[in-house]
């Protein structure tokens, strides 16, 4: 509205899109799963024996 000459405060605008339900673009990258999981798959052993329980702090360090 800015550019076409109106002059209007944010507020008015947020107030105006909100009443007519619309929203602005929004940036960044959408979230793009390449792979499915298949739950039957046999899923590998534990060969480090990992244990990420420590007794206390600062007493298990990986």
């Amino acid at each position: 509205m800015k550019r076409e000459g109106y002059p209007v405060a944010r507020c008015t605008v947020e107030r105006l899109m909100k009443d007519l339900h619309l929203s602005g673009a929004r940036r960044g990258r959408t979230f793009k799963s390449t792979t499915i999981a298949d739950e039957a798959q046999h899923l590998p052993a534990d060969l480090v024996n990992r244990q990420f329980v420590a007794g206390r702090p600062n007493r298990l360090w990986v």
